[in-house]
């Protein structure tokens, strides 16, 4: 098994590339069909916000042809119970951007379904927007009786809205795919002031709490009949003993009566007698395991925009949200799968955790921030850790990329020599804030010894290049007060581009050790052959990288290396 990062649809890769009962878990963040516009954001090295912001992702579906077509196949190929369901949300709901969002969800949701191992489990994350019409197709398609738990995350401490209650959760829905799934026992820490009100009683230092040893009704078995005198069907209630407790002491308890049950806990410290005789059971504080996990969530805390973690992606989630709900539904060596992957969360934290991962994700601007967060964070190197499929691996795919979307093969073509992008480029539209004025790219370094930050602009042609282009390019540099700039094209440069390079001379490093063209001039095959930008060191800090957590992961989890 290989981690896999996936570029592309997600449908369309689901249904051609990845095998069916073939994942353990598979959680997904996908749009909440919000009607917003969300940016990437970039920092400059001060830590302050760049001009330069790109949009990730638009949250808005749109009732089209293609629309359409899902819907009619639906009705048409798909089980009669999600085709019935899927016809009455249209007559309910009607043709609009919620009906498209919903059909685009229903055919993503089957085929993670149909991918799922039958002990596998599926959370989906969403918010109320759209969270009531997405639990009736879960319902539709794993079954009502295979829904487990709606996990609501306090994803901020208040919020101001006008005329209603301030919306500040999450809801994360869980599912399996059969009632024989993986379930491991999750713990979080104890709330400090919980401890204290009612932890209120101590034993040789421990601290302890009363709980009962009786169940509401009436039994007529053993657990009716009385123990040490005292009769649980007088108060009308019945002798329950906790079981998983008593196996700490004896192997065997099947044979046993109740009372000879309640006799081992009493046995071994573990039933308190009141001032009237009467038996409650002692609940001692576990502070190593800690609470189980509820299904509200209070104690993992939004991302601020000074966590170390943050990388400026809109909708980013904790790692330690998504370490929660995989280890209670994974085990090592288990594959996890995220086919709206962006950037990366789920990835980090399945590594975290020594799981397998795929994701998915539309955009290479993604799969960029993902493979710097992958080097960054565990130093991980692409066709060694991990692949990436569907991204141009020689010339003819690069110029298919190129052909289909531009915006897409610039954003691959950075990514390739780990430049951050410039401007507000989404598809063919472009935005005013940060217009890129000729960079489609940047590179941070500083010299050794010097705090002045230095930068190395990146421009991208996938057409037809001239001289004229690098005369241009020369021009920005000096506008912008570069130190070196970059001309990566698809197409082979002429001698005189080559000319005009050379013409612009060099950028000497610090006392005079190296000299670097000052305009260089690379090729898509020629970085595909491994060809690197002549530049001094550089700083890694294109996207707002995550912190490195390769020794704490080997100090928990040395079988990883």
């Amino acid at each position: 098994m290989n981690n896999t990062l996936y570029y592309g649809d997600n449908l369309e890769i689901l249904r051609n590339d990845i095998p069916s009962e073939s994942v353990d878990l598979t959680y997904l963040d996908p749009p909440f069909n919000s009607n917003r516009n969300y940016n990437v954001l970039f920092r400059e090295e001060s830590g302050l916000e760049s001009e330069a912001q790109i949009t990730a992702f638009e949250d808005t579906w749109h009732w089209n042809n293609t629309t359409i077509q899902t819907y009619h196949n639906l009705l048409t190929t798909a089980p009669d119970k999600v085709a019935t369901m899927i016809n009455a949300m249209k007559t309910f709901i009607g043709g609009n951007q919620m009906m498209a969002y919903l059909v685009m969800m229903t055919v993503r949701l089957m085929e993670l379904h149909r991918v799922l191992k039958p002990t596998g489990s599926l959370y989906l994350h969403c918010d109320p927007t759209a969270s009531h019409y997405l639990k009736i197709i879960l319902d539709t398609i794993f079954g009502a009786d295979n829904y487990r738990s709606e996990i609501i995350w306090k994803r901020t401490s208040s919020h101001n809205s006008a005329k209603r209650f301030g919306p500040i959760h999450d809801t994360i829905f869980f599912y399996t795919k059969s009632k024989k799934f993986t379930w491991n026992k999750v713990y979080q820490s104890y709330n400090p002031d919980y401890v204290k009100t009612f932890y209120n009683h101590f034993e040789d230092g421990k601290p302890f709490q009363l709980g009962d040893l009786t169940g509401s009704g009436v039994r007529h078995g053993d657990s009716g009949k009385p123990w040490r005198d005292v009769n649980p069907t007088d108060i009308g209630r019945h002798w329950a003993v906790p079981n998983e407790l008593l196996q700490q002491f004896t192997v065997n308890i099947s044979n046993l009566t109740t009372q000879e049950k309640l006799d081992i806990l009493d046995k071994n410290g573990f039933v308190y007698w009141t001032k009237n005789n009467k038996p409650r059971l002692k609940r001692f504080l576990n502070e190593n395991a800690g609470v189980p996990v509820q299904d509200v969530i209070e104690d993992i805390y939004p991302l601020s925009s000074n966590d170390a973690e943050r990388l400026g992606y809109p909708t980013q989630k904790p790692v330690e949200l998504l370490k929660r709900l995989f280890e209670a539904s994974s085990n090592e060596g288990d594959v996890i799968l995220d086919a709206f992957c962006g950037c990366g969360t789920s990835i980090a934290a399945a590594q975290e955790l020594n799981r397998y991962w795929i994701g998915i994700y539309i955009t290479h601007l993604a799969i960029a921030l993902q493979k710097y967060r992958l080097l960054d964070s565990f130093k991980f190197v692409e066709n060694k850790d991990y692949v990436v499929i569907r991204e141009p691996k020689d010339l003819e795919s690069a110029k298919n990329l190129a052909n289909e979307d531009r915006y897409q093969f610039q954003w691959w073509a950075l990514s390739l020599v780990q430049a951050i992008p410039m401007g507000s480029s989404f598809g063919n539209k472009v935005g005013k804030k940060g217009a890129d004025r000729g960079i489609d790219g940047a590179i941070n370094f500083t010299e050794f010894g010097k705090d002045k930050l230095k930068k190395v602009l990146i421009q991208v042609k996938s057409g037809k290049v001239k001289s004229g282009d690098i005369r241009d390019l020369r021009g920005t540099m000096e506008r912008e007060n570069a130190a070196i700039s970059v001309f990566i094209t698809l197409e082979k440069p002429t001698s005189k581009m080559f000319d005009e390079a050379y013409e612009a001379g060099f950028y000497q490093s610090f006392a005079g050790a190296t000299k670097f063209l000052k305009i260089q001039i690379i090729t898509i095959e020629d970085l595909l052959h491994g060809a690197e930008i002549k530049m001094p060191p550089r700083l890694h800090q294109n996207f707002k990288i995550a912190p490195r957590i390769l020794e704490k992961i080997k100090q928990v989890q040395p079988s990883l290396y």
